[in-house]
């Protein structure tokens, strides 16, 4: 069925537990709603806002490609594979959950820091094309491509991305692209089965819906090449995706 499906910032699943400040644009832990579970291949979109000097102890995941994309401040990871990072604003990062991983993600800043800085950071799951892979991390530094104010692919497992600036998930039907935006600045979606746009900061107009204020989600189905168009300095997330899970 072919549709647009915009998705206000208050409607979204909500958790605050102090150090915390979570929104889920899907059912995530203890939020489950039958009719929101995913859409496409994606099946989480957590807007994540994590106080200094706290975080997620170590906690496993398996099966899964995990995709963080941090918007200000620091991300510190370390997994049971020995990998070890700091992720900051214009470094995108991958892990593959695989057969199972432990992994920890924690804001390093000093509570008692003049800064008092947060991480805000958005954390996306997709599954992959197979269970049982080898678990894996990537990272990559895509800073400067950010500045050419289009559509840069931050992580992909399309063959089209092959040699472009995306770390590589395993999924060959799914891809993630982030674009920074100057007021007036106007980027085109793909044309997919499926698309899933985030407003992560600032605000956009999009063609034939209107004005989209940071948190709003829209979900496509059969349709893209719509324009968004930067109505204040904004960065946004757009997952195209050319399956989806299965019933």
């Amino acid at each position: 069925m072919r549709g647009v499906d915009v998705r206000r910032a208050d409607q979204r699943l909500k958790t605050d537990v102090g150090w915390l400040d979570s929104k889920h644009s899907f059912s995530f832990g203890h939020h489950y709603d039958a009719r929101n579970t995913h859409h496409g291949l994606l099946l989480v979109n957590n807007d994540d806002i994590v106080a200094p000097g706290t975080g997620f102890e170590t906690h496993p995941h398996r099966d899964m490609e995990i995709v963080t994309w941090v918007l200000r401040g620091q991300l510190v990871h370390q997994d049971s594979q020995g990998h070890n990072g700091v992720i900051y604003p214009g470094l995108a990062q991958r892990m593959s959950a695989g057969t199972g991983i432990l992994h920890s993600e924690k804001n390093d800043a000093r509570r008692d820091s003049p800064l008092h800085d947060p991480v805000h950071f958005v954390q996306m799951w997709v599954v992959p094309d197979e269970t049982g892979i080898a678990p894996g991390y990537e990272q990559l530094e895509i800073d400067s491509e950010l500045l050419s104010a289009g559509l840069v692919p931050v992580a992909s497992g399309m063959d089209q991305h092959a040699d472009a600036a995306a770390i590589r998930i395993k999924n060959r039907y799914a891809a993630l692209y982030a674009a920074r935006l100057a007021p007036g600045v106007s980027v085109h979606l793909p044309d997919a089965p499926y698309l899933h746009l985030f407003v992560a900061q600032g605000a956009v107009s999009l063609e034939g819906a209107g004005n989209l204020a940071e948190g709003d989600a829209v979900r496509f189905t059969a349709t893209g090449g719509q324009q968004v168009t930067a109505t204040t300095p904004a960065e946004i997330l757009v997952w195209e995706m050319h399956a989806a899970l299965a019933a």
